[in-house]
């Protein structure tokens, strides 16, 4: 722009870019933390693999004292599972997810043109929505975002967690590609979104609400800034 400021795609570019240095350096954080998260309660080579025995064994592992596994105990784990890339699983996927916000705003902006235009009396004019289109706007743009990439924070978490040993290969994963085929294969496409229901419940709230108010933040500081124009043509007028 003339003016210095970037435009609109330019900033989602930037956004992009610095979301996938972010996600390159901070994915080995994440994996340690998964592994902490999802860490078992049977030592190591002796957690059943088969799903029947995991269900019939759930009332004693609800009995069981967990493991001490700390932080060294995580790194150590992914380090001798697979070596220094080991840090990077699910890193694909990861970078894939930065595209969440875009899509979200995409929608959201694309869905407000539409009902301000709609809104409108006369064709010529465009109204602005309020606070309650907006939390709906808001929402559904967050909606239609996570059904479009929560399959890959599962396939993410699926590959960050302990990969399963012993003969079962349903749950090891060779790489993003291996881990959506798999789950598929096995889970049916409702694999990808396992656990998405509590997901929306946090993230379509917060998106909803941060929109709200979003706007009627642009709309207070439009309403100020006209009326100090005013002011202003007012106090010009009378010198």
């Amino acid at each position: 722009m003339g003016d210095g400021s970037v435009g609109m795609l330019s900033s989602l570019v930037v956004a992009a870019l610095s979301g996938c240095v972010n996600v390159l350096l901070t994915n080995p954080i994440w994996v340690v933390v998964t592994r902490m998260q999802t860490h078992g309660k049977f030592p190591k080579g002796s957690q059943p693999t088969d799903s029947s025995m995991r269900a019939e064994n759930e009332a004693f592992l609800a009995t069981m004292e967990p493991l001490p596994f700390g932080t060294h105990d995580a790194i150590q784990e992914v380090y001798d599972e697979a070596g220094i890339l080991g840090f990077w699983r699910g890193v694909i996927p990861t970078l894939i997810m930065v595209s969440n916000p875009s899509i979200q705003f995409m929608l959201y902006e694309t869905m407000l043109s539409k009902l301000k235009k709609g809104n409108a009396s006369d064709k010529a004019k465009v109204t602005a929505a309020n606070a309650m289109e907006t939390f709906f706007l808001g929402a559904l743009a967050k909606l239609g975002a996570i059904s479009v990439t929560y399959p890959l924070v599962v396939v993410k978490a699926r590959l960050q967690a302990k990969q399963a040993s012993g003969g079962d290969e349903r749950h090891h994963y060779k790489g993003t590609m291996d881990a959506f085929t798999k789950i598929i294969s096995y889970e049916g496409v409702t694999g990808l979104y396992t656990g998405m229901s509590t997901k929306l419940v946090q993230s379509v709230l917060a998106a909803a609400v941060l929109f709200t108010v979003k706007e009627e933040i642009v709309k207070a500081v439009g309403v100020l800034l006209m009326n100090r124009g005013a002011i202003s043509r007012a106090r010009s007028k009378s010198l």
